[in-house]
């Protein structure tokens, strides 16, 4: 059958359920959103004398969570207006609303009988035919449907989404032995099309994929801490980005997610894995004890491995827990010879080489707990997942890693590691060595454009499912590669689209990748029909490298400054008019110099998850690569009818002067960044082949070069005085500095048009003149200088 989701109903308001009605509502769904009535009066309420008949009474629960959520940081909404999708009510008068809903998920506390007997109620008002499913993290399915009716049982299954649900792409989908593949088949699809999620094919088995190995890696890790004389935040170093991990680590997560809810999921876990070869693994360690005992359970409690507090200079620090003493001190400054090896280092593979080789008491720890990683993983097809890929998807997303067991193990090198496990006395699953017999060297392979996985019952590679229309970057390292430099690389992509990826630290922009986006775009006019730029690292571009600038700067050599500033206006002057359609397609950062190329492409791509903004004021500059001109380009031609044309000015400008970045490819678009005919994609999987759809569309489409404008109106002296009346004003209310106060002023010059008598057209050109002028002359502050040494030395982003 055809099914739509147009309206989805989320039964239980916890923070997960009101995150998930969030995310409903990014995606545009009609959401209501449902919890209990509340047992009894707040002393609140009874002082304004109302009763628990009163419908603000009755929905307070539900009405307080989400509110709660929403005010949350980081934002479970795209943009706060969707917030207007989401329609709350409560068990006892509202339920019945469910029979409009397409999708019904329950979210409530995690107890079986509770849960068993809400789905009784839900029966009776849901309609025949709409999805019903569960976000539990651990009790099985199949028990949930007992004595439902057959079509409950046929639409039901496990969705499980993981918190916070914007930003962790995980979502398992369990079914049971009744549920209709149809179902899933839809939920998969729906998932990750529309939700943007890493959709995972789970058993309905203990924790199911990514908990069961992640929780495993993390109580591994605690466990193997106390055989080595590491600190908490070495721990958290050893096991964060340097190995392709979320920030937070091990210790840090423990503290977000709340230590009880890890020391819950693993007695789960204990009780029900009786059998598991690592259940001791899975018990708690000592130090996990005494901080569970002490209810030091992280952030809900205010301290946890970590202790956020004021110093004596009333500065915030963060203390973190001595294992050994449990008093809280001052971070430790150590030397952990892994981030000196790898500091310079952006491959992630090549990091994890260097960490399992590494010698010493790190090398002993990362081998300890790789090994047994792996060892664990291997052990668990198929009990909870016939291909290995599945457990890489689930970990990867649910957990932020970058690569999965798998894919980590191939990366620091499949045999080798193997013999070196044996030699550990590591008991892998015999199907490893079956595939090394077989002849086969790695779990994975790219072949063709296409990913494949070790398929262990027919002893073959197989392409990896769902990623048959991807476009994986990887896969066309080998034969696909048309030129690179040390910063770039330029792929074909096929269909006569060329890719260009950027691979400098942060994505950053400096004289290799300008040189690879001209070359990019001069063979693409040769050669091909368009050029999309975007990658799949984490970041699209964090804005120009700063140190070849500051090092000009500090020389005041403003000759080679100037030539540097005028190359980049001219690339970005290049993508713009070229004779080919050129999409960018961002994802995460997209700062500064990011952000101008976007702006200065045939069209931008973006991931919902994309920060974007140009915040070259923050170093004490103005946007010097085109940004400014083209956002005052954009404000001319908003200018329509008399519309009041210095408040459209000023919003641009603010824009600007306060380094606002949109924290969603949404907020993007209420900036003027996307322009309307640019679409975002919810999957980063899926950005690049949508860009290149984007790309060949505008090809179909009869594409055809822009030619440079210069209609663009400036307001002249009259822009000029009403900015610097809003400038001297923040000045002397100490809201802007005597120096913001002087880049804004160079703002308002480029902006304004300069000293024009009168409201003018004028041309790109003529901007981007005044824009590195006013750039030029803003290197040789000594203010300015202080912002980017500050940035430079301090670790920060690199931005223009």
């Amino acid at each position: 059958m055809k099914r739509t989701i147009k309206k989805a109903a989320v039964l239980g308001s916890g923070i997960m359920g009101s995150r998930i009605a969030c995310h409903f509502a990014n995606i545009g769904l009609e959401v209501l959103l449902l919890d209990i009535v509340p047992p009894e009066l707040s002393a609140e309420e009874k002082s304004k004398g109302l009763t628990l008949d009163d419908g603000i009474v009755r929905n307070r629960l539900v009405n307080s969570s989400l509110q709660s959520v929403i005010k949350s940081k980081p934002s479970p909404l795209y943009h706060k207006k969707r917030a207007s999708l989401i329609t709350t009510g409560n068990f006892d008068d509202d339920l019945e609303k469910i029979k409009e809903a397409d999708w019904v998920i329950e979210a409530i506390v995690e107890n079986l009988d509770i849960k068993k007997s809400l789905f009784e109620k839900v029966e009776k008002f849901r309609t025949p035919g709409t999805l019903i499913t569960s976000n539990t993290s651990g009790i099985p399915i199949s028990l949930m449907m007992d004595g439902r009716d057959d079509d409950f049982q046929k639409h039901f299954c496990g969705t499980h989404f993981f918190n916070p649900p914007r930003y962790l792409r995980l979502l398992e989908i369990i079914p049971t032995p009744k549920t209709d593949p149809g179902v899933i088949d839809f939920l998969m699809h729906y998932g990750d099309l529309y939700l943007g999620k890493e959709t995972v094919l789970c058993k309905d088995t203990p924790a199911f994929i990514a908990n069961r190995i992640g929780v495993y890696a993390m109580m591994s890790g605690m466990h193997a801490v106390s055989d080595f004389d590491f600190s908490v935040g070495e721990i958290d170093k050893l096991t964060g980005p340097v190995i392709g991990r979320a920030k937070s680590a091990t210790f840090r997560t423990s503290d977000l997610v709340g230590l009880d809810t890890t020391v819950n999921v693993s007695r789960n876990l204990v009780q029900a894995l009786k059998h598991d070869e690592g259940i001791s693994n899975f018990e708690l360690p000592e130090i996990v004890k005494e901080l569970y005992d002490r209810k030091w359970f992280g952030d809900k409690t205010k301290q946890g491995f970590y202790k956020k507090t004021v110093d004596k200079e009333g500065k915030r620090e963060i203390l973190e827990l001595n294992l050994k003493t449990f008093e809280y001190e001052q971070k430790k400054k150590s030397k952990l010879q892994i981030l000196d090896h790898t500091k310079n280092v952006e491959d992630l593979k090549e990091r994890l080489r260097t960490a399992i080789d590494l010698e010493g008491p790190e090398g002993d720890f990362y081998r300890a707990t790789f090994y047994d990683l792996f060892t664990y993983s291997t052990n668990r097809i198929p009990e909870i997942a016939d291909e290995l890929f599945r457990i890489d998807q689930a970990v990867s997303a649910g957990f932020a890693w970058e690569l999965g067991p798998f894919e980590t193990w191939d990366a620091m090198g499949t045999r080798s590691i193997f013999e070196k496990m044996a030699v550990a006395g590591k008991e892998v699953a015999p199907w490893v060595s079956e595939m090394f017999d077989a002849g086969f060297e790695s779990f994975y392979k790219f072949e063709n454009g296409k990913k494949h996985y070790y398929d262990i019952p027919s002893k073959s590679y197989k392409v990896v499912q769902g990623t048959e229309g991807l476009i994986i970057l990887d896969a066309f390292k080998e034969n696909n590669v048309v030129w690179k430099n040390d910063g770039s690389t330029l792929y074909d992509i096929g269909d006569g689209i060329l890719n260009l990826e950027f691979h400098t630290k942060m994505n950053s922009i400096g004289a290799e990748v300008v040189e690879g986006i001209n070359t990019a775009i001069n063979m693409a006019e040769k050669d091909f029909q368009a050029l999309v730029i975007g990658n799949e690292g984490q970041n699209f571009s964090a804005g120009a490298n700063l140190a070849m600038l500051f090092m000009y700067a500090v020389d005041q050599e403003f000759d080679e400054i100037e030539l540097m500033i005028r190359t980049f206006q001219n690339t970005m002057t290049r993508a713009r008019f070229s004779s080919i359609p050129v999409i960018s397609a961002p994802a995460g950062l997209a700062l500064g110099g990011g952000c101008e190329l976007s702006l200065h492409c045939d069209g931008i791509q973006p991931l919902a998850e994309t920060y974007i903004g140009l915040v070259e004021v923050g170093v004490g500059l103005i946007p010097g690569g085109g940004g400014t001109k083209e956002f005052t380009l954009r404000a001319s031609d908003e200018y329509i009818n008399g519309d009041p044309e210095l408040n459209t000015l000023q919003e641009y400008f603010m824009n600007i002067a306060t380094a606002k970045v949109a924290t969603s490819a949404e907020e993007a678009r209420d900036m003027r960044i996307l322009k309307p005919g640019d679409q975002v994609t919810l999957n980063r999987s899926r950005l690049l082949a949508d860009a290149k759809d984007r790309a060949l569309k505008l090809v179909e489409a009869g594409y055809t070069q822009p030619v440079p404008r210069a209609d663009i109106k400036v307001q002249g002296t009259t822009g000029l005085a009403m900015f610097a009346a809003g400038i001297t004003g923040m000045n002397y209310a100490n809201y802007a500095s005597d120096h913001d106060a002087k880049i804004a002023h160079k703002l308002s010059w480029i902006m304004n048009g300069g000293d024009l008598s009168q409201p003018t057209l004028v041309s790109e050109q003529y901007l981007l003149d005044l824009e590195r002028e006013a750039f030029l002359s803003l290197c040789g502050e000594p203010k300015t200088l202080e912002r980017i040494q500050s940035v430079l030395f301090k670790g920060k982003p690199l931005r223009n």
